[in-house]
């Protein structure tokens, strides 16, 4: 005999023979009489036909649905959009989205102060290092070198090269700092020149 799964009490199928037949054997084991044999399964034609009318009558009443719909110019996209902005304000005004908000929000704001602290320590530590005498003593190295330089290519009227000018402020901040392991490199460069 043919078998198939059961589909449940929504099966769009009603029963067929085999179906009977599989009642029947099932039957076999209990003590059901041949008169409520027969009003079972005039039952369960009954509730057949009964859920075949309601299927129809969901197809009709979804088909008028859409008709509505239509004439009033809403689309499946135009329905998503409101379903998205609706849920959207719905989990908006939720609890945990206003906690979780709260939270980020003062995360953000200690975030912020913690950054603003960093940079003024920051400033502090390069204003306090600019003050520093090796720093200083820095500063006016190459600021003397820079005034060497401009003094060089200022009196020089044009006669040297950049780099010989280059060249010989070097060598007069070398002077300046003998320890200073470049300096001797650049005098021995020099002349080689």
């Amino acid at each position: 005999s043919e078998t198939r799964p059961f589909l449940g009490l929504l099966d769009p199928e009603p029963l067929t023979e085999v179906d009977e037949e599989m009642v029947s054997e099932v039957d076999l084991n209990t003590t059901v009489t041949d008169e409520e044999r027969e009003e079972i399964l005039s039952e369960l034609t009954k509730l057949e036909d009964e859920i075949s009318t309601l299927r129809q009558v969901l197809a009709s009443k979804e088909k008028h649905h859409s008709e509505l719909k239509a004439k009033l110019g809403i689309t499946p996209l135009s329905e998503l959009k409101q379903n998205f902005s609706k849920s959207w304000y719905d989990m908006q005004t939720s609890i945990a989205y206003k906690k979780t908000s709260e939270t980020l929000s003062t995360a953000g704001q200690k975030t912020s102060a913690a950054f603003t602290t960093l940079g003024t320590a920051i400033s502090r530590k390069f204003g306090d290092m600019r003050n520093s005498p090796s720093f200083k003593s820095f500063e006016e190295k190459v600021e003397s070198t820079v005034s060497n330089i401009k003094t060089k290519v200022g009196s020089q009227g044009g006669g040297g090269s950049f780099e010989e000018v280059l060249s010989s402020a070097a060598h007069a901040s070398a002077q300046e700092t003998p320890s200073n392991n470049l300096s001797e490199e650049s005098s021995d460069h020099e002349r080689t020149c």
